[in-house]
């Protein structure tokens, strides 16, 4: 079992996404035990690679291993939600409208001020990037376009988290790329993208070239606010 879209990465994969996604969908609940012999087992799948697995799982602080009692599901509290792949098996669940929501607001508190901040530290060859992006997402904007729109839209918001200079906000790439991109996946979108939408896209990436973070950091805000909106008739 692989969530929806995804390549097959061999057993390894398929056994980390069924898992992962069983337990971010609730069917292991915090404080559950998982038997990596029923694991092994029920996947076909040897002792080593369900090791494998449980240590990846153990990364990303969903399970939590202890002598004598077994693997254990931690509560989501706990979890590292900025993981890209916890953010995309949330995605795939039935949390999905809320776990938008949440990604979504976070983006709308960072992307703003690093739009901001690129528009003073932006280099020449980030500011054509950024315009080609913008081109691009005007391109696949129309005639049901939307895996090429993607990919052209998250790199235009990777270019501006990294172009902000700040290596936190930088960080934030995957996250927002997983957002964009199961935005896509599981049809929380408009088969075309908003006109106003790409049009503010463009606009920013001007105000980066000519250096006007006010500017900037507002159209983007803009973004974010339709990006809210959006989820209200898509995902409510």
């Amino acid at each position: 079992m692989t969530i929806d879209g995804g390549p097959a990465q061999g057993l390894h994969a398929q056994v980390l996404d069924a898992v992962g996604l069983a337990i971010t969908e609730g069917g292991h609940p915090p404080g559950s035990v998982l038997r990596t012999d029923e694991l092994a087992r029920d996947f076909g799948a040897s002792r080593t690679v369900v090791r494998e697995v449980v240590r990846v799982l153990e990364s990303m602080q969903l399970v939590e291993s202890r002598r004598r009692v077994g693997v254990t599901v931690r509560p989501a509290e706990e979890w590292n939600v900025y993981d890209p792949r916890v953010i995309r098996w949330r995605l795939a669940g039935s949390d999905r409208p809320r776990q938008l929501r949440s990604l979504t607001v976070l983006r709308s508190a960072v992307e703003p001020v690093a739009a901001g901040l690129a528009a003073v530290r932006a280099t020449p060859e980030q500011c054509a990037a950024l315009t080609e992006a913008a081109l691009g997402m005007v391109r696949t904007s129309r005639g049901h376009q939307l895996e090429g729109y993607l990919a052209h839209d998250v790199a235009f918001h990777r270019i501006v988290l990294n172009a902000s200079g700040n290596e936190m906000f930088a960080r934030l790439g995957d996250v927002v790329a997983e957002v964009l991109t199961g935005r896509t996946q599981h049809a929380v979108m408009f088969h075309d993208p908003d006109p106003a939408a790409v049009t503010l896209h463009v606009r920013v990436a001007e105000a980066v070239r000519e250096g006007d973070a006010a500017r900037a950091e507002s159209l983007t805000r803009e973004i974010a606010t339709g990006a809210l909106e959006e989820l209200d008739v898509l995902a409510p």
